[in-house]
Parts: structure tokens; C-alpha cells; sequence
């Protein structure tokens, strides 16, 4: 499976944006290695939200502690380059249903 619309859609919104994997088994590419059963697995997942609730609580204030105004890594500027329609022929109504996510690129945001 893949997060790549998760990470275009926070890309889109400016928003930084991590992945953090959690393996459940990988006896799929093991031939010679017994098959895991659901049970073995549900008890991996529930030992993974342990561990993805524990990642969170840890390391949430960590980012508020270090979050300034602009990211390192560009993400609050994603959309900097990304309008080259010219205002003049730019669609109000769709303009409208862009703000939330582009109104600071758009010279909307505070309207």
C-alpha cells in the first residue's frame, strides 16, 4: 500500500509530513520460515498502536518545542511557485473553493 495521497495532499496544504511504518510479518518472502497466522499478527498490531501512541505522546511537544514559523525543509512555501494562472484569468467561484488550502498563495488569506 502506499501514503502518497496523504503525503500530495499535505504537500498541497503546506503541511510537513511523516511516515512512520510498522511491520506486522514478512514470512511472504521467506520460503523456508513457518507461515504467520492471524493471531500472531493482530498481536503485532496491537503492539504496533502501543508503540505508534507512545511515539506520538513522545514526540509531540519535542515538535512544538522546535516549531518555528518557517520549516527548514520548505513545507509552509510548497505552494510558493505552484499558481502561474494570471489573476486576471482566474475563476472567482474556484478561486473561492481554494482558499482554505492556497488563500495565503492566492493573495486571499485574512479576506
Amino acid at each position: 500500500m502506499t501514503n502518497m495521497p496523504e503525503a500530495r495532499l499535505a504537500r498541497e496544504a503546506e503541511i510537513c509530513y511523516l511516515t512512520v511504518g510498522m511491520v506486522t510479518d514478512y514470512d511472504c518472502w521467506r520460503e523456508g520460515e513457518a507461515h504467520v497466522d492471524v493471531s500472531a499478527v493482530l498481536e503485532i498490531l496491537v503492539n504496533n498502536a502501543k508503540t505508534a501512541q507512545k511515539l506520538v505522546a513522545d514526540t509531540a511537544p519535542l515538535i512544538m518545542e522546535e516549531r518555528s514559523e518557517t520549516c527548514e525543509a520548505g513545507c509552509d512555501r510548497a505552494l510558493e511557485m505552484a499558481i502561474v494562472t494570471h489573476p486576471d484569468k482566474r475563476d472567482a467561484a474556484l478561486m473561492d473553493r481554494l482558499d482554505a488550502v492556497a488563500g495565503r498563495v492566492l493573495g486571499r488569506a485574512a479576506q
